[in-house]
């Protein structure tokens, strides 16, 4: 690719939280050749990003904002959200006129559409656009985006995204990104604990438990999480990316938008509060398929 060819595409991205998530995303965004600035609560996580991949920091979301064509976020929750963007110091005081916010943060619906009538009212759009694939699908670029916003928006967005995604799709408006991610943790919940009794029981019947994942895993009951937490499951292993402290966080999100909207959830409550049993345990940091330790205590 010629140099002229190279900057038409480069776009001058900022983006907010360097964690887990966030600081390997915005490395897949500068490795792609975008011009990057960030921004951290804890400025030492940013100047160690710009050590390692260049690019600039920031001072201030606000400030990180200015003169860039999209903003980037993921952070930790609505709260964090807010601050981030409405707080002193906030990117959307920074941010230009019919630049692009996309929010990688898994929040509510209700804080996504909140945020998109106040950037239209300043003359800027916003996504939200919450991602699966854990820190592994960030670490190597292949996480999937689900995005709410105007379709023209989204459009402009998505190639840029697409830095560290493998799969993007504008799935409404505003507020469908989000809802997407409630129906993906739903679906994860339910799965996991239905591995871990399935792993649980297997132990306990006597058998391989490897050689039944081998064999089951290539039927209908296969899935990801067969494939990548079942070994890891038996052995007693949890230390592999999201946590069940976030995995609650969004659970809490679920079942507020489920009493808002009428959906019956039984099975995604009661593990929620299986979480919370793994959480009194010490598991708060575990990953996700702690579910099984509960069954094994």
């Amino acid at each position: 690719m010629s140099r002229k060819a190279a900057e038409r595409n480069m776009t001058k991205v900022a983006f907010l939280g360097l964690g887990v998530m966030g600081y390997p995303m915005a490395g897949h965004l500068k490795a792609k050749g975008h011009e990057v600035t960030v921004y951290n609560r804890n400025p030492a996580k940013a100047k160690a990003w710009v050590a390692q991949h260049g690019g600039v920091s920031a001072p201030t979301p606000a400030e990180a904002a200015k003169g860039q064509e999209i903003v980037f976020a993921c952070v930790g929750n609505d709260d964090d959200l807010r601050s981030v963007t409405l707080g002193e110091g906030g990117a959307f005081s920074g941010m230009e006129k019919g630049a692009i916010f996309v929010d990688h943060t898994t929040a509510s619906a209700g804080v996504a559409r909140e945020l998109d009538e106040a950037a239209s009212a300043a003359g800027f759009s916003f996504i939200d656009a919450p991602v699966s694939g854990g820190q592994a699908g960030a670490e190597n670029g292949v996480l999937t985006v689900m995005c709410g916003g105007e379709r023209e928006v989204y459009a402009r967005a998505e190639p840029v995204i697409a830095s560290f995604a493998r799969m993007c799709k504008l799935m409404g408006p505003a507020g469908s990104g989000q809802l997407t991610k409630m129906v993906n943790q739903i679906c994860i919940a339910g799965l996991v604990q239905g591995l871990s009794e399935g792993v649980h029981f297997a132990k306990r019947a006597g058998l391989d438990v490897e050689a039944m994942l081998e064999v089951i895993s290539k039927g209908a009951a296969g899935s990801w999480q067969m494939e990548n937490r079942g070994k890891t499951m038996n052995a007693g292993k949890f230390d592999f990316g999201f946590a069940v402290d976030w995995m609650r966080k969004d659970l809490g999100i679920v079942l507020e938008e489920a009493r808002r909207n009428g959906a019956q959830l039984p099975v995604t409550a009661l593990v929620d509060q299986f979480y919370a049993e793994v959480q009194k345990m010490g598991g708060r940091r575990w990953d996700t398929s702690s579910l099984i330790a509960r069954l094994e205590d």
